[in-house]
């Protein structure tokens, strides 16, 4: 253990001292000394165990987790960017989506067709319209670009999503 006299600062070094008054060599102040007590060997260990489990179990969760969320949307993801409306030679109004399929994956996967789907505003499907996009195979965490022009749309679609074909659309979303 080490001790310091508080008056002229010289530290001592000492194996076998317990609680007590002790005298400095150097100057002469006497100071008391509390030895610190030991912390239990045994409740450290158990503190020390307590932190690894933990640290195993937020681990295993946030794998858990992450796979999880992979597997509901697998390794494509398909996302609408944009719903523009165009006019065509014969001046009737399309609507042209575009957007982008993603490989969230560390592996090359093949592109399946892809499902527009027109809906309600209760999320009613209205139409759907299956085309092949530009790439066949994308490579992991490639990103392709895709924009098709929708055949006449009937009255009252709010909204317009994109599925892979071989994925299954959202309950949501069926009739």
């Amino acid at each position: 253990m080490k001790i310091k006299c508080d008056f002229c600062k010289t530290e001592y070094n000492t194996d076998s001292l317990t609680s007590g008054v002790v005298k400095c060599a150097v100057c002469g102040h006497t100071w008391t000394v509390v030895r610190p007590t030991r912390k239990n060997s045994l409740l450290m260990f158990f503190a020390s165990l307590c932190a690894l489990l933990s640290a195993i179990i937020f681990t295993v969760a946030v794998i858990t987790h992450h796979q999880a969320k992979n597997a509901v949307r697998g390794p494509l993801v398909a996302s609408v960017s944009g719903v523009n409306t165009t006019t065509d030679e014969g001046g009737q109004t399309r609507i042209v989506v575009t957007g982008t399929i993603e490989n969230i994956s560390g592996d090359i996967y093949g592109v399946p067709d892809l499902i527009i789907v027109s809906a309600d505003e209760k999320g009613r499907v209205l139409t759907q319209q299956k085309f092949m996009p530009s790439a066949t195979l994308l490579d992991a965490g490639g990103v392709v670009k895709f924009s098709h022009v929708l055949s006449p749309q009937p009255a009252g679609v709010k909204k317009i999503s994109a599925h892979l074909a071989d994925l299954q659309i959202p309950q949501k979303d069926k009739k």
